[in-house]
Order: structure tokens, then sequence, then C-alpha cells
């Protein structure tokens, strides 16, 4: 269901649960006090008929108690106050009332025949001459609301009654007016809340129409207007900053591609003339041809490499997916044997404390290689690596030039070379790649120059894992 459609069926949900609540409440209200405008008639027709020789005119409901002998005395049909004007026949406008004497005798007005019921309970105010109530009842199709009322003076119970045919008829009435009302208002409400609901979704269709726009046409650089009331400028500046954080991510991409093709065109080009001059090197002496088959192969290695680096960094700074619990000293020392065999002439320096990471094993194993062996490339001949970790930061210096001050902001950067190191192999990834591993799972790196000459670069690849206090590191030093 739509947001539309939910806001209209909420409006008429409420009006209606308000109608349900408060008709039932109004109409019977209004019953109660028909009823009790009924009673007050039938109160009022019952005084001419009471006896006034004990006081009992005008006290209906609350008869003086008698401790007279209820079988002696006169039990008639006669009229203290002249003629009351109450009908004699059932069902008239102005009521019936008849008497019913304590011995059990009913005796009707005019000398007609009783037509009201007389139940046990009436008996029991005829003889005790106490205990007024009303009932309701039917009699010849006709509902009536009749009082029962002792007359004391005379020792006889008074029974009136009117018809409720005219209070039916307005409670009749009133419940259809009440069921239209209801009927009405629900669909008012339900008119009014798709009104308001239009009005109140117009800023978001507004900004779903905006959206979808952007989206249509892949144009990151678009941003949708902040205005408007609270939760749609937060809106529109959340999806804002999703689109500058595209727009970054397109840009990089965009210069990886571009960089990368650059990159790759030399080496290519290089590989091309070998490859060529090769084909047609049947003249040329053997050691001639031997060396340039090495220099191809080298090319190969060299463009894989690099191939490999620039899918290394288009994979982005998001964490992976599959993480483990790593052991990064292993990860270290793995590295350095390698750097060790590959660098005989170089004397490997080491302090390692065992911790524990969570991260990805190729990744992180791909930046320690990559750090320790920008750190083998820069050593002088005979020079020293010193690689220690502690608290699941890795730190590795070398002795060679150091950084230069205006390449420290930018030995991070995919493709960067500083002036020195353009006539060395290499692609300027790694330092990226060590970076992008770093900031994955909330890691960092810094580059800087040791006090007495240098680089110096720390690694941390996320928070380490508390480990066993009495496990401790282990130095040595590799010639």
């Amino acid at each position: 269901m739509s947001l539309h459609r939910r806001i209209t069926a909420a409006a008429a949900f409420a009006v209606a649960a308000a109608c349900l609540v408060f008709a039932p409440v109004g109409y019977l209200a209004t019953r109660a006090k028909l009823l009790q405008e009924v009673k007050l008639e039938l109160a009022r027709l019952a005084q001419p008929f009471l006896g006034s020789r004990t006081g009992a005119r005008g006290s209906v409901l609350r008869p003086p108690a008698s401790d007279v002998d209820s079988t002696t005395g006169t039990c008639t049909f006669g009229l203290v106050n002249g003629d009351s004007g109450v009908d004699a026949a059932l069902g008239g406008p102005t009521g019936y009332v008849q008497s019913v004497c304590p011995d059990g005798r009913v005796i009707a007005r005019n000398g007609g025949t009783p037509q009201l019921p007389v139940t046990p309970r009436v008996r029991a105010v005829a003889r005790r001459l106490e205990g007024a109530y009303y009932f309701t009842t039917v009699v010849e199709r006709t509902r009536l609301e009749i009082l029962v009322t002792p007359d004391v003076s005379d020792r006889k119970a008074i029974e009136v009654a009117v018809p409720l045919t005219t209070t039916d008829s307005a409670l009749r009435s009133l419940a259809v007016t009440y069921a239209l009302l209801v009927a009405g208002g629900i669909a008012l409400a339900g008119l009014i809340g798709a009104l308001i609901a239009r009005a109140a979704l117009a800023p978001i269709r507004h900004f779903t129409s905006q959206t979808e726009r952007v989206a249509g046409s892949l144009d990151v650089q678009h941003r949708l207007a902040e205005h408007g009331a609270t939760e749609i400028r937060r809106l529109a500046a959340s999806f804002n900053q999703t689109l500058n954080a595209l727009e970054r991510s397109v840009e990089a991409q965009r210069h990886l591609i571009a960089d990368a093709s650059h990159e790759l065109r030399t080496p290519i080009a290089a590989l091309r003339s070998n490859i060529q001059i090769f084909l047609d090197a049947g003249a040329l002496p053997p050691d001639e041809q031997a060396g340039l088959r090495d220099a191809i192969v080298a090319e190969l290695d060299d463009l894989t490499q690099m191939v490999a680096d620039v899918l290394e960094l288009a994979r982005g700074a998001m964490p992976d997916e599959h993480v483990d619990e790593l052991e990064l000293d292993l990860i270290v020392r793995d590295a350095t044997d390698r750097a060790i065999r590959r660098s005989p002439g170089l004397t490997f320096e080491t302090d390692i404390e065992p911790a524990l990471i969570n991260n990805s094993a190729d990744r992180v194993s791909r930046a320690v290689t990559n750090v320790i062996d920008n750190a083998r490339k820069w050593s002088p001949p005979g020079g020293t690596v010193e690689i220690r970790m502690r608290d699941g930061v890795l730190t590795v210096r070398d002795h060679g030039p150091g950084f230069q001050e205006d390449d420290l902001e930018h030995v991070f950067e995919r493709f960067y070379r500083s002036a020195s190191a353009r006539r060395m192999p290499g692609s300027g990834l790694g330092l990226a790649i060590v970076k992008q591993a770093a900031e994955a799972h909330g890691g960092y790196v810094t580059a800087t120059n040791a006090p007495d000459g240098g680089a110096l670069v720390q690694v941390s690849f996320g928070a380490a894992i508390p480990a066993d206090p009495a496990i401790r590191g282990n130095s040595a030093t590799y010639p």
C-alpha cells in the first residue's frame, strides 16, 4: 500500500474510531434522557390517583413505610383531586391506569377490563405498600413504560402506563441520524485525508522525481536543493552526501583508469618493440638473443605486477567480505624471509611482538610485502632494514636517502613517483596499496624521515586483538 493511501486510511480510521465511540455515547445519553422524561411523566400522571390523608401526595417513588394492616380498609378507584385526564384505552397518548388491591383484585378505571400485567412484584407492592419501581413490557404489540407505586391511604398499588411509541420512534430516527453522520464523517475524513496526504507528500514526490532524474541520467555532479520542511532538507542533505561520495568514487576510478593506461603504455610499447626485434633476431649472436629473451620476460613480469597492483587498487578501501583472525607477526616474518632471500647483501633487524588482527590475509600480506620491499629497494648496499612491531603497529625503517620533504604528502598517492625514483623499476603503486589495505579496517599509515637518516613507515591494520601477556616477541638479526 502506498504512503498516500496509508495516510488516507489512517485519517478515515481515526474519524471512524471517534464516531464509533461518541455516537453510541450520544445515543445512550439521549435515550436515558428521553426515558427519564417518560418516568417523570408517569410520576405526574400517578399523583391524582394517590390519596392525600397520609401526606403521600408528591412522594411517588419514596412512599412512607406503613405498619397498617393491609387486609383492612377500602380498595377503590376514587379520584381525590378530580379527573386526571388519563385515558382508559391502552396505548393512549395520555396513559393508562389501574389499581391492584392487597387481596389480588385488579380494578380498572371506569369499571373497564384491566389490561396491564400484574406480576408477583406488583402484588408485593400492593401488600406491603412500599417499593415503587418502573418496568417496561409489551402489551398488544405496544411497548409500555409502567410505574408501580403504593397508595398508602387507600391500601393499594397504582399501575400507570404510557406507550413508548413516540420515544422509540425518536430513538430510531436518532440512530439513523447517527449512522448517517458516522458514514458521512468517515467519507469526509477519507476525502480530507486524501487531500492532506496529497499536500503533505508533494515535497516527497518532487524529491523522488529529482532523485529519479539524477539516477536515470547518472549525473553525479547534480545536487538536490536543500529547502522546504526540516525532514525534506535532511533527506536532501543525506542524498547529496551520498552523491558526493559517489562522485569521489567515480573520479577516483576515472583517475585510476587514466593513470593505469598511461603507465601501461610505456611497458607495452617496450615489450612490443623487444618482441619485434626478437622475431627478427636470427642474425644476432646467441648471447644477445638470450639477453633479449630475459628482457622480454622481465618486462612481462613488470607488466603482470602492474596489472595486479591496479586490480588491487580497484577494490577500493571497503572492508573485505572474507575477514579472518590473522597472526600479523607470522605474516611479517614470512615477508621478511622473502626479502632476505632477494637481498642477501642487506642486514635485517627484527623486533616483533605477537599480534592478532581481524583482516583479509591476502590484503595484509601484500601490504606488508610492499612496505618491506620499499625499504629494501632504497637501502644502500650493505645497509640495514629495521622491522619492529608493537601492539599490532608495524614500523619499517631503512638507512637510505629518506623522503624528500616535497614528496612526503604524495608518497601514498597512486602512480606517484619522486624524481629520484623515476629511473628505478616500479609503478608507484606499492605504498598506495599499503594505505588502502590499512584503511580498509580502520587502520592508518604514516611516512616520515628518521632523525638520523632514512625513511620510516608505520602501518596499523586495525585494532589488535588482546593476546596472552605471557607470550612475548623476539628479536633477531639476519645478515
